[in-house]
């Protein structure tokens, strides 16, 4: 099939293919880079990204943008031609102090959920950074398009669609969740939203569907039903390039559908997970040492986020939350990303 080339702002990638960001820890420079050497849009989790800085219990904030600089730099280092981005979630609690790190560090594209990014404009104010919100619906859509037109005179470089099958938080009420609406309904939802903006400020505004892509047909289909591009992120996790260690891609290879379902999460929203002990028989919440989210509901589930993605990023799977996408049963073997791209090429081909 031939496909319209993905442009998001003066950013155009050989494939139409964002990788999703995932931390923590599991999304850094080697997966980024081998992806934007692929020809994709790479990108960086800013989650708690300085887990393995010295100082980093004690002067979190301060190793955290130290480590963001310092992956950025190494990304760079690895893909010099490459397209790469950060995935910062509105819900952390120093979210503005990254975003601003990110700038100066001159990152292509910036990706923002769990929440409304609605001030990341003057974030970005100055620089060419473009800028992508990550919604779950046109409404949400259309209150952010409608608040940076007002605030900023600003409209979104690209609009990610994240669908109900997507992994780690979802934006959708707990009831919502499970109606496993297709996610390329909501995108043309949403490009109706982005369709007055794209007049209003003469730019193209591409719509990302995210959320249960997994396969080169599945990103063909998305394609063939008005999508400009995907997000795919389960499908990286079991690559080599991929940042997590073994213990953790192995969970992705062991598990079975079952074994993959909706968590209540201490950010306060629903999230896509493996049923593991853990999950399913919490240990009981210890005192929370990272003051990492805006609003933590820690007191209502009884595990602290940071501590269990930590555990999951040192590959101590047991004792840890490890969020999937709804088709992470279907890994059965390691690949590299460049076999992706590969699929994904032959599948979008004339």
């Amino acid at each position: 099939m031939s496909f319209k080339k993905l442009t998001i702002g003066h950013l155009k990638p050989s494939f139409p293919v964002i990788q999703g960001g995932m931390g923590i820890g599991i999304s850094l420079s080697s997966l980024a880079s081998h992806v934007a050497n692929c020809g994709g849009i790479g990108v960086l989790s800013g989650v708690q990204i300085g887990f393995k800085e010295p100082d980093f219990i004690t002067n979190t904030l301060t190793a955290n943008l130290r480590a963001l600089e310092q992956e950025i730099a190494k990304t760079r280092m690895l893909s010099p031609n490459g397209i790469i981005g950060v995935n910062i979630m509105v819900a952390l609690k120093n979210y503005a102090e990254v975003v601003k790190k990110a700038v100066s560090c001159k990152i292509d594209l910036i990706i923002s959920g769990a929440g409304l990014p609605l001030e990341l404009p003057a974030l970005v104010s100055g620089s060419s950074t473009q800028i992508a919100p990550i919604v779950s619906s046109g409404k949400a859509a259309s209150v952010i398009c409608r608040m940076w037109d007002k605030r900023y005179q600003y409209a979104p470089d690209c609009i990610i669609v994240e669908g109900p099958l997507a992994g780690g938080h979802l934006g959708f009420s707990p009831e919502d969740v499970h109606k496993e609406e297709d996610v390329l309904d909501i995108v043309k939802d949403v490009k109706k939203v982005a369709a007055e903006y794209e007049v209003k400020y003469n730019k193209f505004i591409p719509v990302i569907a995210a959320g249960g892509i997994y396969t080169g047909s599945d990103v063909a289909n998305a394609l063939i039903n008005g999508a400009d591009g995907v997000q795919m992120g389960t499908r990286f996790v079991t690559t080599y390039e991929c940042d997590a260690p073994l213990a953790y891609k192995e969970t992705y290879l062991k598990a079975s559908k079952e074994e993959i379902g909706i968590i209540k999460s201490p950010v306060g929203m629903p999230g896509r997970a493996i049923l593991n002990s853990f999950i399913q028989n919490p240990p009981g919440n210890d005192c929370c040492l990272y003051d990492c989210i805006q609003k933590c509901s820690v007191t209502d589930i009884p595990y602290c986020i940071s501590g269990a993605l930590l555990a999951a990023a040192n590959g101590d799977t047991d004792n840890a939350l490890l969020f999937c996408g709804s088709n992470a049963y279907k890994a059965n073997q390691l690949e590299h990303v460049k076999d992706i791209f590969d699929e994904i090429e032959k599948e979008l081909q004339p």
